[in-house]
């Protein structure tokens, strides 16, 4: 992994911390686990309480029906066993497991283990199923009692059979239950955190890993974020990327187009020099020559160095319609007697900045007004992912021969009207800035020249 402290420390004065990704993504991933986690323990300590209750309410009630199995009227009316009853306990004093037999006219008939004491009989009840309860009426012990009444034959006595039971057994289930499952839970929660935590540490491992490619970019040692990344990350390090290259391509385009223009004025200004030097009679002749040379050019590295930067805005976006309008609006108060017709799609948008789509319609259409016979023609259409902007004159057009250097900077075939050689030269270079075409042709229609520009179709 690269050493960050060779690294500059990454510049804030932008950026506005709100808080950390890992931090929010393992907090709520938390809060959510918890929840379900309390939710589900809640669900699981009802129905395992309930389950381990009911088997003990189970085994009472069964101690209950054995006692009306083997419960026979004696020779005095009295209720007694046919035989004795399994379980120990209740011949164990204060063991936790007692019955008693009550009926009205009779005395108590009590299990051993009630010793000195005797279940509350609350009065009589014709109740067909067994009744359950819960009981404190033994200090200090808590019971769960279950009792019936019924009939039993030869006896006209309802007999109420009672069974109770210590719940000091269920109440230390239920505790240990309880005590297994919270530990359980908190255990199996600290593990889904610590999962949660070094799954986002692990899976927003990529992001550190870009933050550390920037910060060598930025202090000159790659110039591009490499190595694999996850599907996810991949689009925004090509898009980063490819914002990168587009950066670099636009500094290479400054410094040629600055380099260029150094160029250009190199040899005007050498002109004008020398001629001062040797005190030639024609100076100012001289002068104003070789200052209209650097006007044009810089002129021409001027509109192209703006669509250059321009071009930068992703969201570059003009209608086509409004600007040819406005276009044949301007060039025809400039040439009263050219006739300029428009037609075609008026609903089309190109990639290209209004200002620079003005320019090259207006340099096309001024010159097919100044160059043609009096006509005009422009046509707007989409082709193949393009609008296509065609505008024809009715003038003597351009031989073949010359269709391929009439674009280069200065160069005039019609010398005998004003103008600076740089309008085909411009239209070219700022087309291919928003990649863009511009081609020359014959019109059939007109008989003169076509000028075909191809501009990116924005949908």
């Amino acid at each position: 992994m690269t050493d960050t402290a060779t690294l500059p420390d990454t510049p804030r004065a932008y950026v506005r911390v709100t808080g950390s990704l890992s931090r929010r993504m393992i907090v709520i991933a938390s809060a959510w686990i918890m929840v379900l986690l309390a939710g589900g323990g809640f669900l699981l300590d009802r129905v395992l309480t309930s389950a381990i209750s009911t088997s003990f309410d189970d085994q009472i009630g069964f101690l209950l029906n054995t006692m009306l199995v083997t419960a026979e009227i004696g020779p005095e009316g009295e209720v007694r066993f046919s035989r004795e009853l399994a379980d120990q306990r209740f011949l164990e004093p204060n063991s936790g497991l007692y019955y008693q037999v009550s009926g009205a006219g009779y005395e108590t008939f009590p299990s051993r283990s009630l010793w000195d004491r005797t279940l509350r009989v609350t009065g009589s009840k014709a109740d067909v199923e067994p009744r359950l309860y819960n009981s404190t009426e033994f200090p200090g012990e808590k019971l769960r009692v279950i009792e019936r009444d019924v009939r039993l034959p030869g006896s006209p006595v309802r007999w109420r059979f009672q069974v109770a039971a210590s719940r000091a057994p269920l109440d230390e289930q239920i505790l240990v239950l309880r005590r297994i499952l919270v530990r359980s839970f908190v255990l199996l929660g600290f593990g889904l955190i610590v999962m949660v935590a070094l799954q986002t540490l692990y899976g927003l491992r990529p992001l550190r890993t870009v933050r550390l490619q920037i910060q060598r970019m930025r202090a000159g040692k790659s110039t591009r974020v490499e190595g694999d990344m996850p599907a996810e990350i991949a689009p925004m390090v090509e898009e980063l990327n490819g914002l990168i290259a587009h950066n670099e391509r636009q500094a290479e385009e400054a410094r040629r187009h600055a380099g260029n223009l150094a160029h250009a004025l190199k040899t005007p200004l050498t002109v004008i020099m020398n001629a001062a030097a040797a005190g030639q009679a024609d100076l100012s002749a001289t002068v104003i020559r070789e200052a209209r040379t650097m006007r044009r050019q810089v002129d021409h590295h001027l509109a192209r160095a703006r669509a250059v930067g321009r071009r930068g805005s992703a969201h570059s976006r003009a209608a086509v319609w409004p600007s040819v309008e406005a276009v044949e609006r301007a060039v025809a108060r400039l040439y009263p007697n050219a006739r300029i017709d428009v037609d075609g799609a008026k609903d089309l948008h190109a990639h290209i900045e209004r200002q620079d789509l003005d320019e090259i319609l207006g340099n096309l259409v001024e010159n097919a007004a100044k160059y043609g016979g009096g006509s005009v023609f422009v046509t707007v259409r989409a082709e193949a992912g393009f609008v296509e902007l065609m505008v024809e004159d009715d003038g003597a057009g351009i031989p073949e021969a010359d269709r391929i250097r009439i674009f280069d900077r200065g160069v005039r075939l019609d010398s005998g009207k004003p103008g600076t050689g740089l309008g085909l030269a411009i239209v070219r270079d700022v087309a291919e800035i928003y990649e863009g075409t511009v081609s020359l042709e014959e019109s059939e229609d007109l008989g003169g020249l076509l000028v075909r520009l191809r501009l990116p179709l924005a949908t």
